[in-house]
């Protein structure tokens, strides 16, 4: 039985994400952190507001004094960039990175198909011509054997081509849509959880419909697989910050963190009138 190449990317994708949940939260609670101290920093503006470089030192000084962390919401931004470009490579060079053909072979196969163009275009040149024909490569036929790069009857290898002489719709048209509407859907719901948290935040209707249209476009330049792959990562990284945000979001955790300090408050409370009342029984 051949491995599905969809399902590998899904679970890699469903991977990836779940072990990212932990710096998500860190992000989240960075988030909260920040809105905690902003009267502390509108009190700074209004003190340092003319000297720039005072006002910088204090706020990484209120900054440290409450172990926030500046940058702590751009770090998982930062780490899916790399996973997203691996993702691409492994999509776009199945043959280097997949079945571990060798560059020597690829070269010598290019050449006989007079291929040009960058590896990208190459490799899956050579995919195609090789499932055509397999007498061309024994070695390359039967590692395709192992590996299913189909999806719903469309081959993810392929790059769809858009046309506006709708007729010549195709199937694999499919995955590019299915990317914008992933990217819509995920961005309708984080803007209305953000308007909830804020409502004095402004729109971004512009934003949200930017992305996704980016996205549709350039889905009709990039194999479909990296199409599948961006709407895998939408749907899953926005049910999980969906998660977060219900348990982690900013109003529920400033007020668990007033909560523990009603209580401290009161133990401390309750351990001064505890020692009040122990030293008026030694005195008595």
């Amino acid at each position: 039985m051949n491995n599905s190449f969809a399902a590998a990317v899904f679970v890699f994708t469903l991977f990836i994400n779940l072990a990212m949940i932990p710096l998500s939260i860190k992000s989240q609670k960075s988030s909260v952190g920040q809105m905690r101290v902003k009267p502390k920093l509108d009190e700074l503006k209004k003190k340092y507001g003319d000297d720039k470089q005072r006002y910088s030192q204090e706020m990484q000084k209120l900054y440290q004094e409450e172990n926030i962390s500046m940058s702590g919401g751009c770090l998982p931004m930062l780490i899916r960039l790399p996973i997203m470009l691996s993702i691409y490579y492994l999509i776009t060079r199945p043959l280097t990175y997949l079945m571990g053909i060798s560059q020597d072979t690829i070269t010598k196969l290019a050449e006989t198909l007079e291929l040009k163009g960058n590896n990208t275009n190459v490799e899956l040149s050579i995919i195609d011509a090789v499932s055509k024909d397999n007498g061309l490569s024994a070695e390359i036929a039967s590692k395709l054997d192992t590996v299913d790069f189909m999806l719903w009857g469309m081959d993810l290898t392929q790059t769809p081509k858009f046309s506006f002489d709708f007729t010549k719709a195709e199937l694999i048209w499919i995955i590019p849509f299915m990317a914008f509407a992933a990217q819509m859907l995920t961005s309708i719901v984080s803007m209305r959880m953000q308007k909830k948290i804020n409502p004095d935040a402004p729109s971004m209707t512009g934003m949200m419909l930017t992305m996704p249209l980016i996205s549709l476009f350039i889905g009709f330049g990039v194999p479909a697989g990296v199409g599948f792959y961006w709407a895998c990562s939408s749907l899953i990284s926005g049910g999980i910050q969906t998660f977060i945000q219900y348990f982690y979001g900013p109003q529920r955790m400033l007020a668990s963190e007033r909560a523990k300090e009603i209580i401290n408050v009161y133990e401390d409370e309750q351990k001064y009138i505890n020692k009040r009342v122990a030293d008026d029984a030694t005195e008595e």
